[in-house]
């Protein structure tokens, strides 16, 4: 088994027909660019009500048709947000969370320790966050889960992971490891895939590589390391 495999996220995606929600932070093979990508997918017309609104430099999740919302509670979030030097992704209202906690000095890792994962049993949807932190032309990123410690929900597992960007390489942590009932929740460490140059081929590969019936919205953006200029790409299965 080779540890420092390096995988293309089409390959992890192809057979996968419920990856749940996904998070992609890591460096294009030249260095120059922080790549960030977020997907969401969803099997019940609740959650598959949904597109992506960007506003300024923040992206949210909102219904396509309002009058078909059932519970908001658990699709409508902030998903990505900027603060200063830093920018927050994740799967839901924990964006917020962290957002508040860096106003009041505090940092990722102790926003997640007031969190669990999302009270939807059986299925006890994980927590998925990520955050970069840039500095000097450079950046390093956090990611973490939170999940159930068992299938009653009785406690809250909490996994933490730092990475120094290296070119070329990213990281993808997504909420189940596949289709299931209930959902089997994602295992393991963060997976390790190729981020090329080019923002177009990388949404290209995640949009086409995610399951056609469960998949709703992808963001993805890329940020110049040198002068800050940003190049998003965003995609809405509800137009």
């Amino acid at each position: 088994m080779n540890i420092y495999k390096i995988d293309k996220i089409g390959d992890l995606l192809a057979n996968n027909t419920y990856p749940g929600r996904g998070i992609v932070i890591g460096k294009t093979e030249d260095g120059k660019k922080a790549a960030v990508a977020y997907f969401i997918m969803g099997r019940s017309e609740n959650s598959r009500n949904r597109v992506f609104k960007e506003v300024d430099s923040d992206v949210f999740t909102e219904p396509y048709d309002f009058s078909k919302v059932e519970d908001p509670s658990l699709i409508i979030y902030s998903a990505i947000r900027k603060y200063e030097n830093k920018l927050i992704v994740t799967n839901g209202d924990q964006t917020d969370t962290i957002y508040n906690h860096l106003k009041e000095c505090g940092c990722f890792k102790k926003a997640l320790k007031t969190r669990e994962f999302e009270p939807d049993a059986p299925n006890f949807t994980p927590r998925i966050s990520g955050i970069l932190k840039f500095f000097n032309n450079d950046f390093n990123y956090q990611m973490s889960i939170l999940k159930s410690a068992d299938e009653k929900g009785s406690a809250c597992n909490r996994y933490f992971y730092e990475y120094t960007a290296l070119a070329g390489l990213g990281h993808f942590i997504h909420t189940y490891v596949c289709d299931g009932n209930p959902i089997p929740t994602f295992q393991g460490e963060p997976e390790r895939v190729c981020i090329p140059n080019d923002i177009d081929e990388f949404t290209k590969e995640i949009w086409e590589n995610l399951n056609e019936n469960n998949k709703i919205s992808l963001y993805v953006r890329y940020v110049d390391l040198e002068n800050g200029n940003v190049e998003n790409r965003m995609i809405n299965k509800n137009k």
